[in-house]
């Protein structure tokens, strides 16, 4: 697991969005946007500025979310990304941060910070792909497709959570008022949840939601065949310049001054030396650990001695 017991509220609030780790910066980007475009809109309106533009949208939200129209996203490329880190409701940013963390953790239980980071992203992508592709396909959006934005976590979130049901379909989990739910059955439920809903209300949010399930389970689908859909950011990893391979040996020491590391020092060797394991456990899963190097070996060696 990711998080430790916490022992009170506020220790549960640490953890969650101050942790060092790719989960809680998430939950807490979503959480300080939402604080930014809420106290600045709030300002705005107190001294009578009111936002112009027809999507019902706060001045803020209106240059972070992503349009459907293709000439609005040539003028505002940005939004393909911002727009997955945005909310302006409250309870649309707690429905989106629960969602997170529950999915978010389970999947760090079976795979890495970095797959969530590209599921979470590419997932979003996907999901805009979706939107804006069925707003200008379909006759029946013609006359919003020119206004219509999206914005909201929701994408991403889903393409996280159908990924690791899709991943470990028979993991069990106990809901309130079901009782024991298997999470492939929960994860079909969302998927026919939005897709009932597309007629009755946002439409192009069903849509994005989706598009972000769609890319999940097919990246997921393909993990457990053995094919990694990241190879390209793998490929990118591994031609960057990478640290010196002293460097990736387990210590609290320089290896030049020997002098204690601070926490940075620290930190930073201690993510370098996880994400090589994790390169090594992933060349296992597709190529057997036969096929490891004898310093690949000795290094998954001495790290599982240390835990």
């Amino acid at each position: 697991m990711i998080f430790q017991q916490p022992t009170n509220t506020s220790d549960f609030f640490r953890q969650v969005f101050l942790s060092r780790n790719v989960l809680s910066r998430l939950m807490l980007i979503n959480t300080v946007i939402f604080l930014i475009i809420n106290i600045i809109g709030l300002f705005l309106w107190l001294f009578g500025f009111q936002s112009d533009n027809q999507t019902g949208l706060s001045l803020v939200a209106y240059y972070l979310a992503v349009p459907s129209n293709l000439e609005t996203l040539g003028q505002m490329p940005w939004t393909i990304l911002t727009y997955m880190v945005t909310q302006e409701g409250f309870f649309h940013l707690i429905f989106n941060l629960i969602m997170l963390y529950f999915g978010g953790t389970l999947f760090l239980e079976y795979l890495n910070e970095r797959k969530l980071l590209s599921t979470y992203i590419i997932g979003g992508i996907v999901g805009a792909i979706f939107f804006i592709g069925a707003f200008n396909i379909f006759p029946v959006f013609q006359g919003v497709a020119n206004n219509a934005m999206a914005v909201g976590a929701s994408a991403s979130v889903l393409a996280i959570f159908i990924a690791i049901a899709t991943y470990v379909p028979d993991y069990t989990i106990h809901l309130f008022i079901f009782g024991r739910v298997k999470m492939k059955y929960l994860a079909l439920a969302f998927i026919v949840i939005d897709l009932l809903s597309i007629r009755s209300g946002n439409p192009g949010g069903h849509i994005a939601h989706l598009g972000g399930a769609l890319w999940g389970f097919l990246y997921a689908y393909q993990l457990k065949k053995g094919v990694n859909l990241y190879w390209f950011i793998d490929y990118f990893r591994n031609i960057a310049p990478t640290h010196n391979p002293t460097f990736m040996k387990s210590s609290t020491y320089s290896q030049k001054t020997k002098k204690p590391l601070n926490d940075e020092e620290y930190n930073s060797r201690r993510v370098a030396t996880q994400e090589q394991i994790d390169k090594i456990l992933d060349k296992i899963g597709r190529s057997g650990y036969s096929s490891l190097t004898n310093e690949e070996k000795e290094l998954l060696f001495k790290t599982s001695n240390k835990k």
